[in-house]
């Protein structure tokens, strides 16, 4: 057992953020079957996401091979008075609907209603980057960090293909498959709650620009600058968390760690508007520095050029795609497509060295009249 076996959402989510369920005492079922699916014993607990619980589940008869024959699975549960379930199924359902199973993202089997709870039936994943990087001695290598990188573009990418942005990405949030599996060294991106939609499903147009203090949702170490602004999500701050990921998973520590009490949100947030990349990137590989640069001075409803942003971590990925410490097929693929479409035209105009304050002045005295908010950290 342990933390390497956690499954549809790591064991380190354990500790994170508030409990949706408060007050819930409702207990977990012992069996499961739903919506058709075979039955299956609850077993340990894996650890929670923003929203729900994740178990082991292992099918009391038959099974074989992966997917919804496969013996193990993970079983997410979500009370139904739970915030993501407004009167009805969970919000992440509908983003599970729209996304399971594409690059990156698990498949789910099976949903239905057990009792009190919502049921997703999903497949079983292995340890969360924040596992690894914990067992790894608090540091990963540069080379794997860029494998990290590219694929995580890739799957962020395809993601923001179907009009989604993840809206918390962070290395408790990107899972490698089953060990002792072919799979072991895949990544994938879990915990759709607060996916939300950049495109308008309706007119297919860039959602509109919106800023709103008081709605910050995300993960407080991680979010983007903007997201701390109450800024409509888009597809930029995806990026920008898995910059902040990926200088944590190298480096060991962010320089916002380690403030407490009802102001933490504001101080993270001016701490990372005033952190230029040069500082937060002084110990790590040119590309990460290059990488941050282009995605926090990124137009709320620019197209990022994935395969530009996945190229900058070329020089640090070795030739060989077989023995790489993460698989990067996806990445692989993004490549290919765009140098068969465009010969990339180089935006030699010089970056802007760190973003401007102006509009957090302005927001200080909003954000400072409210009451503290609930936030996941």
């Amino acid at each position: 057992g342990g933390m390497a076996d956690s499954g549809g959402v790591s064991a380190n989510n354990a500790a994170a953020g508030n409990d949706d369920e408060e007050g819930n005492t409702a207990p977990f079922p012992e069996t499961v079957q739903i919506g058709g699916s075979p039955e299956y014993r609850v077993e340990r607990k894996l650890g929670k996401g923003g929203f729900g619980h994740v178990f082991v589940g292992r099918r009391l008869t038959g099974g074989n091979g992966r997917g919804a024959g496969a013996q193990e699975v993970a079983i997410k549960f979500e009370h139904n008075t739970s915030k993501g379930c407004n009167y009805g199924p969970p919000y992440e359902w509908h983003v599970y609907s729209a996304l399971g199973g594409t690059h990156g993202v698990p498949k789910v089997h099976y949903k239905g209603r057990q009792g009190d709870y919502y049921v997703m039936i999903m497949d079983m994943l292995g340890p969360s980057l924040w596992d690894s990087w914990n067992s790894a001695g608090q540091t990963m290598p540069s080379e794997m960090v860029a494998c990290i990188a590219a694929e995580a573009i890739s799957i962020l990418e395809s993601m923001h293909s179907k009009g989604y942005v993840h809206g918390d990405v962070k290395p408790e949030n990107f899972l490698l498959g089953q060990p002792g599996t072919p799979q072991e060294k895949k990544l994938f991106l879990v915990d759709l709650g607060l996916a939300t939609k950049w495109k308008d499903p309706a007119t297919q147009q860039h959602v509109d620009y919106d800023q709103r203090p008081d709605a910050f949702r995300g993960t407080v170490r991680y979010a983007s600058a903007h997201a701390h602004l109450g800024r409509t999500a888009s597809r930029r701050d995806d990026l920008e968390s898995l910059a902040y990921t990926l200088v944590f998973l190298h480096r060991g520590r962010l320089p916002w760690q380690g403030y407490q009490g009802d102001n933490k949100s504001f101080l993270v947030c001016k701490r990372k508007m005033s952190t230029s990349p040069d500082i937060l990137c002084g110990l790590c590989p040119q590309p990460f520095k290059l990488f941050l640069e282009t995605v926090v001075n990124m137009k709320f409803d620019e197209e990022p050029n994935y395969s530009k942003l996945i190229s900058l971590f070329d020089v640090l990925i070795g030739p060989n795609p077989s023995i790489r410490p993460i698989n990067t097929d996806g990445a692989q693929k993004v490549g290919q497509k765009r140098s068969r479409l465009i010969n990339d035209d180089d935006d030699s105009n010089a970056r802007k060295k760190i973003r401007l304050g102006v509009p957090a002045t302005q927001w200080i005295s909003v954000y400072n009249s409210r009451s503290p908010m609930k936030q996941r950290y």
